[in-house]
């Protein structure tokens, strides 16, 4: 499997441009700011500076006063000043004073420092350094082992330690803060959601600093909050179904607890309870059933069904129910009608919406079946002639336990047929509505339709 680039947009680009900026700045730090304090703590100061060419004065003005016996002077006169070595010499490093170098006086003068030498690489040694006369540099230069409190060292370790210790640190939480934004700050906030749900809080969501971002945490907020509105949607739809179900049920248990304490016949008795008994199986089934079909989330499996054949069936056993005639009952598509449907659930539904609309049918009333295709669709309609319904009840019918009994003539059913319908076709990636035409109600169903039609 070939690696795909994540979208321009993605996380992963936002953290991968933190951090590169984040190694380009210390990179940038330790080579530029590095540097400039090492050149400010390598070098000596302006005061040892200042000291050490008074100190080469003084040399020089014994040289031209005493010139070996003033030498001689300056430098015991020096001694408790700078413990360290100190001596002056000519141009070929001879000598100035009455007493010879040793040998390894001589060795240290093959690589004497000038005052403008970096000091940043030695530790412990000091350095011996050469400072010409100010007045004649020809004439000579003092020597002298460079006093301690001249060394560098310390305020060296000291912007060291700021270089490559405080101010990486600082950095380094500066890309902790920059993190914690584009991660922690989001992840946080879908754990707060979490618990939320936990604590049966489903109406909280989160906030748009989160949902409107364009990367994958964006994505993830988004679908969290999906994800709450559904589970809000699904607890409060079945709630409101527990509640319409126990309401539907206290009829029926209200008129069986007459039927047993009144004094009716024994065969009157019992076809009142089975009557009943009969009316909340119905119920209780259709109310599984609409719960089942809300709760599934796959989609149907489909085959190819004929529209035409199917409206057969159907209406031959609504004419065995209802005793109407075939003509009461007319199709208008032809048997070139094919749809992708699950045929059970394609069946039930067309069944509700079929007995549904013989219910709020006039005595003379007339129910047919029309369609016509659309691209790869067929859109399919059942027309009644019962009224309609008033235009801002089109679709509230579709909501289960819902009877518009003012709005239609006639009674029955306990207004689960249409809900059950439309999840049916939802099911199977189809879809249902209703509009008023003329003098009754049009239900409207839209399913694909066949790929392509069977071989001979």
């Amino acid at each position: 499997m070939g690696f795909k680039l994540p979208g321009k947009h993605s996380v992963f680009w936002k953290l991968a441009c933190l951090l590169v900026a984040f190694c380009l700045l210390m990179i940038w730090l330790s080579w530029s700011w590095g540097r400039y304090m090492d050149k400010r703590t390598a070098y000596l100061t302006e005061p040892a500076r200042d000291t050490l060419l008074r100190y080469a004065g003084e040399a020089e003005q014994a040289w031209q006063t005493g010139q070996q016996a003033g030498i001689d002077h300056w430098i015991y006169t020096m001694g408790p000043k700078e413990p360290g070595w100190i001596g002056v010499v000519g141009p070929g490093l001879q000598s100035l004073s009455s007493y010879p170098l040793s040998d390894s006086e001589s060795q240290h003068l093959t690589f004497l420092r000038g005052l403008n030498w970096p000091m940043s690489h030695l530790k412990s040694t000091r350095p011996w350094m050469k400072i010409p006369f100010p007045g004649d540099s020809a004439a000579g230069s003092l020597i002298i082992e460079l006093p301690r409190r001249f060394m560098p060292g310390y305020s060296q370790r000291i912007w060291r330690v700021v270089t490559n210790g405080l101010i990486p640190g600082l950095l380094t939480l500066l890309l902790c803060a920059g993190l914690y934004r584009v991660l922690i700050m989001p992840l946080n906030q879908l754990r707060a959601q979490a618990n939320a749900w936990r604590a049966d809080q489903l109406h909280t969501r989160l906030s748009s600093q989160t949902t409107s971002r364009q990367d994958e945490l964006g994505d993830l907020g988004r679908a969290f909050d999906q994800m709450s509105e559904r589970l809000q949607t699904t607890v409060s739809q079945q709630q409101q179904l527990l509640r319409d179900l126990s309401h539907e049920l206290r009829t029926p248990l209200s008129r069986l607890r007459v039927a047993c304490d009144s004094e009716q016949g024994v065969d009157a008795l019992r076809e009142r309870l089975s009557r009943e008994v009969d009316g909340m199986q119905r119920l209780v089934d259709d109310t599984l059933q609409l719960a089942w079909l809300d709760a599934e989330r796959g989609m149907l499996p489909v085959e190819d069904i004929q529209v035409q054949a199917l409206w057969e069936i159907l209406t031959e056993n609504a004419r065995f129910e209802s005793a109407w005639p075939s003509s009461r009952l007319p199709c208008f598509v032809g048997a070139d009608c094919w749809v992708q449907g699950h045929l059970n659930s394609l069946a039930q539904a067309m069944e509700n919406i079929l007995r549904n609309a013989i219910r709020h049918s006039p005595d003379d009333g007339i129910v047919s079946l029309s369609g016509q295709r659309e691209g790869d669709q067929w859109h399919l309609w059942i027309d009644d002639q019962g009224g309609g319904v008033a235009p801002e009840e089109l679709e509230r019918i579709f909501a289960p336990f819902i009877r518009l009994d003012g709005s239609r003539p006639g009674d029955g059913g306990f207004g689960l047929g249409l809900s059950i319908a439309r999840n049916a076709l939802r099911l199977q990636g189809g879809s249902l509505w209703a509009e008023n035409v003329g003098e009754g109600l049009r239900v409207h169903l839209r399913l694909a339709a066949r790929l392509e039609a069977p071989s001979p």
